[in-house]
């Protein structure tokens, strides 16, 4: 009997995802085409039963159940080290193909004839509304989502529903796992346009994802802005690393000093509006912290990915907005809740 090799591999992360996981592997059972697909699913030491119920409804799924909570990045590497895919979609337990999705992506991937990272747009699974179509960035390195859907060259796609094809993959050296969560996307995306591949989000299907599930929040509830510490730090501190990683030289130059005075005078309002240092002590001061010292490793880094750059300062700058994210979302949300 011979075994077909699957073209693709849809690798989801999970934790704790009992209330979303069936909605999540069933629109990757339902997709449309005659496609060979296989599903590995990556437990990040659950503690609600997910990993014995997917074992136990979903045979067809290759689980790996992890011992120890890991983090995003590394699950990712785990699955993808394991997938026999041509391909690999990664999706959020929290996120829902439409039927069609599979499909539109793999006839673009084949119709474009180069490697890209591609997404597809997303939708809020609560009030069914567009909530991006891909992201650009602003000069901080700040996620601005793309609403245009003209615009087919991003900055980044979110991790929550990102395609890229193995080898390339395996070429970038997957998600950097010292990141833990949050901004993996970013720097993949991020390094991927240096070594000269496009990033792009397609114009039709899409996918459902439950805003805000993962990490406590950061959407709007109540016309306010909801996070926890833990997430704005990991969120600041990874943001700072792709910063220094990404940028170029004479734009890094001066961005970085800057940078560092907007966080001082942001941790110096919102420690103010608080009545409490919680924000410069939980969250800027340790991001800071960190990447002093990992300022070795980092810089080491830099001079790797700076030196196997295919494209100029200039092209990498054109998926980037000039107005900052967050004063943008200052002035339509007023002053973040952190939890």
């Amino acid at each position: 009997m011979t075994v077909v090799a699957p073209l693709i591999s849809v690798c989801v992360a999970n934790y704790n995802g009992m209330d979303v996981i069936d909605e999540c592997l069933q629109s990757v059972l339902k997709q449309e085409g005659q496609i060979c697909v296989e599903i590995l699913v990556h437990d990040d030491a659950s503690s609600d039963g997910s990993a014995m119920y997917i074992r136990d409804h979903y045979p067809e799924v290759r689980l790996i159940v992890s011992a120890n909570n890991v983090g995003f990045c590394v699950a990712n590497n785990r699955m993808a080290a394991q997938a026999k895919g041509q391909y690999l979609l990664l999706l959020n337990n929290d996120a829902a193909l439409y039927p069609d999705a599979l499909k539109t992506l793999l006839e673009e991937a084949t119709c474009l004839g180069k490697p890209s990272i591609f997404t597809l747009p997303q939708f809020d699974a609560t009030i069914g509304c567009i909530v991006d179509r891909g992201c650009l960035l602003d000069p901080f390195y700040n996620p601005v989502p793309n609403l245009n859907p003209q615009r087919r060259d991003v900055a980044m796609v979110i991790g929550a529903c990102f395609w890229i094809p193995r080898n390339i993959w395996e070429e970038l050296g997957g998600f950097p796992e010292w990141f833990g969560s949050i901004a993996e996307d970013m720097y993949l995306c991020c390094q991927a346009r240096w070594a000269g591949y496009a990033v792009q989000v397609l114009p039709v299907s899409g996918y459902r994802h439950v805003q805000g599930a993962s990490f406590g929040g950061n959407k709007p509830q109540g016309h306010r802005l909801n996070s926890t510490f833990r997430r704005r730090y990991l969120s600041e501190r990874n943001k700072l690393q792709v910063m220094l990683l990404m940028s170029p030289g004479m734009r890094l130059a001066w961005l970085l000093p800057l940078h560092l005075m907007l966080c001082l005078l942001e941790t110096l309002a919102l420690c103010l509006a608080r009545a409490s240092l919680d924000y410069g002590l939980q969250v800027q001061w340790p991001a800071w912290k960190h990447v002093w010292k990992m300022r070795a490793q980092l810089c080491q880094k830099r001079k790797n990915l700076q030196q196997c750059g295919r494209i100029t300062a200039r092209d990498y700058g054109l998926a980037f907005t000039r107005f900052p994210r967050k004063l943008a979302l200052l002035w339509k949300y007023g002053i973040p809740h952190l939890r």
